[in-house]
């Protein structure tokens, strides 16, 4: 983890070249970018539920081939970009709650490619990935929000 910082306010950047919040949380929050779930969450729902499940190919959301983290890169503290995010967000949910509940079953497959690999995978796999992913990102948020308020174990 070369991204740990020893000291409580040291400049920290993340493996990606960012900087991140972590610096004044010391060495657990140190490797960790966390800008709010919604950007990278939309960002996946549509990639696996739309482009992969559904077929649907669309430009991903905070993504450019300019850009690859514009997830991350366009996170500002401005209510109008929370808002939009948030709204990206739960636009995509309804959109994979609606086509989750219109396949016949788990079973049902997506094509999928990604740089050299290239495949199929089942709504199954892609839920419990998804599952994955939120439970990856909440824990990121709760060890930032342990490390701000201090409250552990409850």
């Amino acid at each position: 983890m070369a991204d740990v910082c020893t000291e409580p306010g040291d400049k920290v950047r993340s493996r990606h070249g960012r900087d991140t919040i972590a610096g004044h949380l010391g060495s657990a929050g140190a490797a960790i970018d966390f800008h709010g779930p919604a950007p990278i969450t939309g960002g996946g729902e549509q990639h696996w539920f739309r482009n992969v499940m559904a077929g649907q190919n669309q430009q991903r959301h905070y993504r450019t081939e300019a850009d690859r983290d514009a997830d991350f890169n366009g996170a500002v503290a401005d209510p109008d970009v929370v808002a939009e995010a948030w709204a990206t967000w739960r636009s995509e949910i309804a959109f994979a709650e609606q086509f989750v509940t219109g396949v016949p079953d788990l079973d049902v497959r997506g094509a999928y490619s990604h740089g050299d690999h290239s495949g199929s995978i089942s709504l199954r796999q892609v839920l419990v990935h998804m599952i994955e992913e939120y439970a990856r990102h909440m824990g990121h948020a709760d060890i930032l929000r342990e490390r701000i308020d201090g409250r552990v174990g409850q």
